[in-house]
Formats: structure tokens, C-alpha cells, sequence
């Protein structure tokens, strides 16, 4: 469970905050194995018996204060009473994991059951669109044999076709036996033959350890349609998606809590759902120039359509995690269907081409990492401030306030919050009481036999996988800044970046892209002005004009000095650029969702990405330039490493030694960093290799930001970041007038 703060030492009052101009908020990735300074957590057992403040909710903790009878709140500080076995537990010295660590870890007992143990079996089922081309259909295969290796012993495994009919393959038989359920044009809420009629759930789903041979012949049957229309005239390229997942949802719900704990539907798409409920319709993206005086970058991010995240609901009270693979540079409206991912704790990917995907990697990736679900979040603090706002993929508690529902987690999911004050008094300055946040992740795991069972264990066991329930807590005390000047150099920029990340997208979602651009250029400009209004006095004795008394540089706060490159480089980033730009309304979407759930050091190297250069394959030369031509020039070294999250390239400038090796040797010290970065990352990033003087150079150029204007024009004094650094200038000097 790894927390980061924006910055270090909490803000004492209301007015220090915004005289500041800082953000104040945390990033939490609650499933991360250690903490953010590489610590595991103590775990134990008995969960449910840790004592709880009457007055607050909070957990016992290392920060509160034991009395022999009682015991003091970090959070809130009021008395509570300990009970006779609670006594005789805390008497002993390090007798329990929450008198010993601030980080724990432990097992809770089942609700509803009467055994120490639910035996549950993990179930994956893929739904593969059909209406698509061979190219889509071999990459999809090749991504399904991948997940086919990521999968234990023991799991179930499900394949279902989608076109103008739902296909169920039975394949624990000598042959593969597909049962097809057609969706009739006029439906009207029912199917002919409801899929649980058409082929019982125990026949769809088989144990990949002894039928994996029998999936795999299965796929191979797998091909598109090769006529337009069937009988009836019925369109066998359809694609109607909308209802096959509704129905494949509600097939796998009625087993939910007894063959499975949780299912995780993939759903390969090659165009927009286009047939039956849930259809999209995508002519709104070619007529967006329409003179209908709308807005086209607002008007293309919202759904068209409740209906997927009326199904993601849908989704989470039947158990089953949603994860949509859209491999298209078709408009397919992924503002539509992203909530039945996102809401039912999966994820959304989009591979614009078939050529160079990484999705057979990026499933086998996914299935081979642990993951937590039916995960429960709150975040408490002390009395003093509150939670603000929360961001992520999550669904808010209908009922308690600061409750968050995370249906399936991994160790890379990361929430975000921000504070304000409780009231106008802070942190007193007179007590020893420090700012508290205790964050508490209750969740279930599904165990594979080898972690529960020894060698001696019954074999007829062996097959079974095992639930468990835990609770996760971390309690951490911050410091609290005596002046702003501290604020500014406890200052992390990372969580500065994923905090603003997440209020751009709010904001681009609600009203428009350029609500979003007009919102980081405004923070920036207030920070500057708060900056250079806290060190006027001692910028004055050099200070020739007006202008010169405007730090936008932050000279004197080396904490504060990348802030500038990171809203240029986010205003220049996708996510916030113009359709007439040539953004994809589909990958804003698709970059939405990916950035909403990375770490700040993911999401830095997504936004600003790192470039590092070397003088030969073995020999690292900087570790950290700008993005410019001019850092190229001026560093002198041969190679360079640009890690963009995404894409990872390896340029050889056109004045590189012929006889350096290219491309780098598997043994090198360059490609075991990018072995590296690779494995450490939640999906497979592309891998690039450029020779300066024989390939075309665009796809690394395009990187080196800080020559393009924030329009994207590449200007001819090479000044974009100049530029920009020019025009904020103007807008301090404009607010502070």
C-alpha cells in the first residue's frame, strides 16, 4: 500500500493553503505489495478484533495513545475503553501486528460461513467479436493462447462468439460443440432460448488443466463471416455486443457466490456495437463539423447511451469484471462503452492496428499478476481537515459518505484525493498533535492450492482454490509546514501532476477540452504569482522591471522548478489537444482511463517522458535531459532511451560511431534497463529502434516537445517552450495587477 503526498508537511490553516497556490491531496495504490519506501506489511490474523474509535471509526494504531484500561484516537483523540482481551493482548510487547507496524495486513474471517474456507474456482470467459477481418481473429487467438499459459491449475475457462447471434462452445467433449443463440432484429427484451437453456454453465466452462488442448482446437475454428446477409436477411457481419454481454453477464450471475467469486469477461471488439440494444450510433463523429453550433470536443467525450453503465451495474452485483480489448482505428464511441469496464473493476484497452499490437503481452500480463476484489476503501484523516474529492476507478458507497467500492484491483490501480480544512483554526501551533490519515482496504483474494496446501494435503484438494478475506490498514503522521516556504520545498511534483491529471479530466468531461486547458493554465499562472509574491523580497534588489520580479523558473525552489515542463508538456499531451489537432476521440477516451489509474512516477513518464543518453551500449552517459533538439546537440553522446510509458525508443543519432552496435545486444547495460522498465510496467510498451542517418526519425522527433508551440506547430526560432513560458509571464503579471 504505497501513499505519496503533494507535499510533505501539511499547509497549518485555510489561508496558508491558498496563499501557497500548492494542491494538497495524496495518491494511493492500495494493492502495492510494499509501501512507497519499498516496506511490507506485518501480517497477522483476527482482523475483525482490532479495537475501533466510538467516536470516529478509526482503527487502533502505533500513533494512539495506551492508557492500561483505554486508549486515545490519533485520528480524533477521543478516549475509548479496551476490552479484558484486548488488555491482555496489548500487554505483551509485540504481540500483535498493529502495536508493531503502522502497515498491516490481515485475515478476516468470512461472513456467511460456517467452514474456515470457501472453495471457489477463478472463471474467465472470452467474447470474440466475429464481425471483423482475419487479421483481427488471428491476433485475438494468439492473445487468448497467451492468457491460456498466464492461467493456473484450476481455472475455468469460458469462449463465446459474438456477430447477430451469441456462440457458446462446449469443449470438453472429444470435439469442440458450438451452440449459437440468435439476437432477433425486433427483440423485445427476451432471446429465443435463453443461454442457460441453450447450453448449461457447466458444460460452457472447462478446466484449463485438462481441456486446454480442447480450447485451443476451439479457437482455431474461430473465423469472420463470409457472406453479408444469412436467412431472414439477417446481417452476419453484426456486431451486437450490447446484448451478448448483457446475457453472458447474467448466464455467468446465476453462479455467482458458488461455482466462482468472481468472473472476468474479456470482450474483443474490432468495431462499434451495431446491432440490437446497445448499438452505437457513430455518424455523430462525421457529422461534428455539422453547423449545429456545438462544441465538438465536448460533444464527442459524453456517452450516447446509458445502457453500458446501466450493464456495468449490472455487472457488479452479478460478480463479474469486464475488460473491453478494442483493436480498431474505427470510431467505435469508447465514451459510451468504457463505463462497463471501468465501473465493473476492468480495464480498457485500444490497439489501433493489428501489426504491432502488444496484446497477446498485455494478456498475459494481466492474468499472470495477483489482483484483489470485492474491495472496500476509506480514507479517514484527523479532525482537523477532510477529504475533498476522489478520483479513480471506483463506484462511490450509495449510502456512507468516503466509501469507495473497487469490484477488482491489482497492484498498479492507484486512487487519488484531495483535502480542505474542516475549519478556519487548522493545526494548532500550540500541541504536539500532528496531521493523521489512516487508509483502511478490506478485499478478497482467491489463493491457488500451492499457497494453501501442503505436500501432505489431500490430492483430491489439490484442484481447489481457496477465498480469503482481508483487511489492510496503513496509518501515517505528516509534519505541518511552519511558513509557505516549507510547503514549496516539501513539494512532490509527481502527485502534483496525478492530482491536476485527474481535475483536467473531470473538467474536460463536464465541460469541454478547453475548460480543461483554461484550468492548468490557470493553476500555473496562480503558483507563479504565490511563488514570486512569497520571494518578492528577495528577488527585489535584482529586479529591473516588473517582469523581472515574476520567477516562472522557480529559481529558488529546485521542488517546484518542474512544474512548468509538466503543464506544458500536459497541454501538449493528447488529452487535452483539440480534435482538428488530429486527436482521436476514441484514444482521448482510451488516455483517459489509462492515465485515471497510474502511479505518479507512471504517469510523469506518460506525460513528460524520460530521456537518457548514452555513450555506448554499456555506458550510461545522463540520466535526465530535456526534450529538445538541443539537448541532443549539445550532450554529444550517440544514443538515446526516450521512455514515453506507451513506447519505449532507441535512437541512434545520425553522427553515431557505424561501429557502435545496432541494435543494442541483448546483454548490455541499455537493454537490461529496458528488460527492466518492461517487466515493472502494467502493459507491454512498444519497443522502437531508429538509426538517425538511414530511418525516418519522425516517430522520436515528435517527443521533443519543448520546439512545438502548445498548438502543436513546430515554430522556426524553436521556441515553443520559450514561447510558453513567455505568454504565462503575461498572465501573472495580468492576475497580479
Amino acid at each position: 500500500m504505497a501513499v505519496r503526498a503533494t507535499v510533505s508537511r501539511f499547509p497549518a490553516d485555510a489561508d496558508s493553503l491558498e496563499s501557497s497556490g500548492m494542491l494538497w491531496g495524496v495518491a494511493v495504490t492500495p494493492f502495492a505489495t510494499k509501501d512507497e519506501n519499498g516496506n511490507s506489511p506485518v501480517y497477522g490474523s483476527n482482523g475483525h478484533l482490532i479495537p475501533r474509535c466510538d467516536n470516529c471509526w478509526a482503527y487502533y494504531n502505533t500513533y494512539c495513545e495506551q492508557e492500561r484500561w483505554a486508549w486515545t484516537c490519533s485520528l480524533c483523540g477521543t478516549l475509548n475503553g479496551l476490552s479484558t482481551d484486548a488488555i491482555a493482548r496489548y500487554s505483551l510487547p509485540n504481540s500483535s501486528p498493529e502495536n508493531m507496524s503502522s502497515f498491516i495486513d490481515l485475515e478476516l474471517p468470512l461472513e456467511g460461513s460456517e467452514e474456515e474456507d470457501i472453495q471457489a474456482q477463478p472463471v474467465y470467459v472470452a467474447a470474440v467479436d466475429l464481425a471483423s477481418s482475419e487479421e483481427f481473429i488471428e491476433l485475438t487467438k494468439s492473445a487468448l493462447l497467451a492468457a491460456l499459459e498466464a492461467l493456473a491449475p484450476g481455472s475455468l475457462f469460458g469462449l463465446a462468439t459474438i456477430s447477430h447471434k451469441i456462440g457458446l462452445y462446449d469443449v470438453q467433449g472429444p470435439i469442440p460443440v458450438i451452440k449459437n443463440v440468435f439476437i432477433p432484429p425486433d427483440y423485445d427484451g427476451t432471446l429465443p432460448v435463453e443461454l442457460e437453456d441453450a447450453m448449461p454453465l457447466f458444460f460452457f466452462l472447462a478446466p484449463v488443466e485438462t481441456c486446454k488442448d480442447r480450447i485451443v482446437s476451439a479457437l482455431e475454428t474461430l473465423r469472420p463471416p463470409t457472406s453479408n446477409t444469412g436467412t431472414g436477411g439477417m446481417l452476419l457481419g453484426a456486431r451486437g455486443f450490447g446484448l451478448a454481454m448483457e446475457s453472458l453477464i447474467r448466464y455467468l450471475g446465476s453462479e455467482y457466490g458458488n461455482t466462482f467469486a468472481l468472473a472476468r469477461v474479456f470482450g474483443f471488439l474490432s468495431g462499434p456495437p451495431d446491432y440490437g440494444p446497445g448499438q452505437l450510433d457513430t455518424r455523430r463523429y462525421s457529422e461534428q463539423y455539422a453547423s449545429k453550433g456545438e462544441d465538438a470536443d465536448r460533444s464527442l467525450l459524453p456517452e450516447q447511451t446509458p445502457f453500458y453503465k446501466d450493464l456495468a451495474s449490472v455487472a457488479v452485483q452479478s460478480g463479474v469484471c469486464v475488460d473491453i480489448f478494442a483493436i480498431t482505428n474505427e470510431y467505435t464511441d469508447l465514451a459510451s462503452l468504457k463505463f462497463l469496464s471501468t465501473e465493473s473493476g476492468g480495464s480498457l484497452f485500444l490497439y489501433p492496428s493489428t501489426d504491432d499490437s502488444t496484446l497477446p503481452q498485455d494478456m498475459y500480463r494481466m492474468l499472470s499478476r495477483p489482483y484483489a476484489f470485492n474491495c472496500v476503501m476509506r480514507l479517514r484523516s484527523s479532525s482537523e481537515f477532510k477529504v475533498g474529492n476522489s478520483y479513480g476507478h471506483f463506484s462511490p458507497d450509495p449510502q456512507y459518505e468516503n466509501i469507495q467500492h473497487i469490484i477488482c484491483c491489482d497492484s498498479y490501480a492507484t486512487y487519488a484525493f484531495d483535502f480542505d480544512f474542516a475549519n478556519n483554526t487548522g493545526f494548532s501551533r500550540h500541541t504536539a498533535e500532528l496531521p493523521v490519515l489512516q487508509l483502511a482496504f478490506q478485499y478478497t483474494v482467491v489463493l491457488p492450492p500451492q499457497d494453501i496446501l501442503s505436500s501432505q494435503s489431500d490430492l483430491s484438494r489439490r484442484s481447489k482454490y481457496t477465498v480469503k478475506r482481508r483487511l489492510r490498514i496503513r496509518t501515517l503522521q505528516f509534519g505541518t509546514a511552519n511558513s509557505i516556504n516549507e510547503i514549496y520545498d516539501d513539494v512532490d511534483p509527481q502527485v502534483v501532476l496525478l492530482i491536476l491529471v485527474h481535475k483536467v479530466i473531470q473538467a474536460s468531461l463536464n465541460e469541454g477540452v478547453q475548460e480543461g486547458r483554461m484550468l492548468i493554465h490557470d493553476w500555473l499562472v496562480i503558483l507563479i504569482a504565490s511563488y514570486s509574491d512569497v520571494y518578492k523580497n528577495v528577488r527585489h534588489k535584482y529586479a529591473s522591471s516588473a517582469s523581472s520580479l515574476i520567477d516562472v523558473t522557480f529559481a529558488h525552489c529546485q521542488q517546484l522548478q518542474s512544474l512548468p515542463r509538466l503543464v506544458f508538456a500536459l497541454l501538449r499531451n493528447p488529452l487535452l489537444r483539440f480534435h482538428v489537432e488530429g486527436v482521436h476521440p476514441d484514444y482521448r477516451i482510451y488516455i483517459q482511463c489509462l492515465f485515471s489509474g497510474l502511479d505518479p512516477s507512471s504517469l510523469h513518464s506518460a506525460i513528460y517522458p524520460i530521456l537518457t543518453s548514452y555513450d555506448n551500449p554499456d555506458k550510461q552517459a545522463y540520466p535526465r535531459h530535456s526534450l529538445s533538439r538541443a539537448a541532443l546537440l549539445t550532450s554529444g553522446s550517440p544514443i538515446f532511451l526516450l521512455d514515453a510509458f506507451t513506447t519505449l525508443v532507441v535512437y541512434y543519432t545520425s553522427t553515431a560511431d557505424p561501429m557502435l552496435p545496432y541494435p543494442p545486444p541483448q546483454d548490455c547495460l541499455l537493454r537490461k534497463t529496458i528488460n527492466k522498465l518492461k517487466q515493472e510496467r502494467c502493459i507491454t510498451p512498444r519497443l522502437m529502434f531508429i538509426r538517425g542517418s538511414q530511418d525516418d526519425a519522425t516517430s522520436f522527433e515528435n517527443y521533443l516537445i519543448e520546439e512545438q508551440d502548445v498548438d502543436g506547430s513546430v515554430l522556426k526560432g524553436f521556441n515553443g517552450f520559450v514561447s510558453f513560458i513567455e505568454e504565462i509571464t503575461r498572465s501573472v503579471l495580468e492576475y497580479m495587477k
